[in-house]
């Protein structure tokens, strides 16, 4: 019998990190655990880490982390020459295509992410009209990561099934 995994943290490709750190922390009120530094090709355990994992030649980046208010990792990677694709919401190509976040204040925080640079892409819906309070909506950050906001926890949200 496998157990459930805990989830860890999520990493985020953005064009500054300086600025994503800003806005996460004003926005969503995350706490930086470590503030924006540079990585680089070297002999050292990370240099040798990132080179297993980018393959040799990736020169440098700059990296912060924080942390969300229920202890899960935000990694935020900012590449020399990054490059911001022309459809960020190819949903039906795989891969990851959003994070959600839970806040019972979705219009409070739907108007913080426009405030800072976001936006709103779809009007807020209710997920059970009549029969349950849960609400949602996908939003955009400034850096044009999608984020989805539901009024309650996921278990709660999909708990009795079937739409």
């Amino acid at each position: 019998m496998t157990y459930p995994r805990t989830f860890s943290h999520i990493g985020l490709s953005v064009p500054s990190v300086a600025e994503a750190v800003k806005f996460y922390e004003d926005v969503m009120g995350w706490y930086t655990i470590m503030q924006p530094s540079d990585v680089v090709e070297d002999d050292s355990p990370i240099g040798v880490m990132c080179t297993d994992v980018f393959g040799p030649g990736w020169g440098s980046f700059r990296i912060a982390h924080m942390s969300t208010g229920d202890k899960i990792g935000i990694e935020l990677f900012e590449f020399p020459n990054n490059e911001s694709p022309e459809d960020n919401f190819e949903f039906w190509k795989t891969g990851i295509f959003h994070y959600c976040v839970q806040d019972p204040d979705i219009e409070g925080l739907v108007e913080k992410i426009v405030a800072h640079g976001g936006k709103q892409r779809m009007p807020i819906r209710e997920y059970y009209p009549g029969d349950k309070p849960y609400r949602m909506v996908y939003c955009e950050d400034p850096f044009g990561n999608l984020v989805e906001i539901y009024s309650h926890s996921y278990e709660l949200t999909y708990s009795e099934g079937a739409y």
